[in-house]
């Protein structure tokens, strides 16, 4: 399983560049997952519903299945974050693991980039910054600076980065 990151900070349009590269990466007949990093409290549960009440009362994973999907929670209970490959492992296989966040971790990543952001450029301190996507030119970095607004080139480039042959 191919394995690629869309990082960037907050508000540089990272969750907007991975919808719009889905429909692309799939539209070539890849089966395509991902992973999105979350830095604060979540919850994918209601309160008031059992599964809920479920982890509430102790579980240390509640599984949720129907015809149509079933999603698997686990609940840390204090221990560390698990890392990538702790969490990769619980991924089925498929053709490409698109990653949203993990901006430090050691994988091959698309930096988004916004200077209205305020914040650095990844790609400066960051040798798994294979490549920028900005709106605008970067004359600071050596990777190839790719069009944000052009998810169609984008898929193209993560596709030949990682070495997927189109089916």
């Amino acid at each position: 399983m191919k394995i690629f990151g869309i990082a960037g900070w907050s508000g540089s349009g990272k969750t907007n560049l991975m919808v719009r590269l889905l429909p692309e990466l799939t539209g070539m007949g890849l089966r395509v997952s991902t992973m999105k990093h979350a830095h604060h409290a979540f919850d994918v549960d209601q309160p008031g519903k059992d599964s809920y009440n479920h982890r509430q009362s102790g579980a240390t994973e509640v599984m949720i299945t129907s015809a149509n999907r079933w999603a698997l929670m686990h609940e840390n209970r204090g221990e560390a974050e698990p890392s990538i490959d702790e969490l990769v492992r619980h991924m089925t296989p498929v053709d490409l693991l698109l990653i949203e966040g993990f901006k430090r971790s050691p994988h091959p990543k698309l930096e988004v980039f916004r200077r209205a952001t305020g914040k650095p450029l990844l790609a400066l301190e960051d040798e798994h910054v294979v490549a920028v996507a900005c709106d605008e030119a970067v004359p600071e970095v050596t990777v190839p600076v790719l069009d944000l607004n052009r998810a169609e080139a984008i898929a193209r480039f993560v596709v030949t980065h990682c070495g997927i042959a189109i089916p």
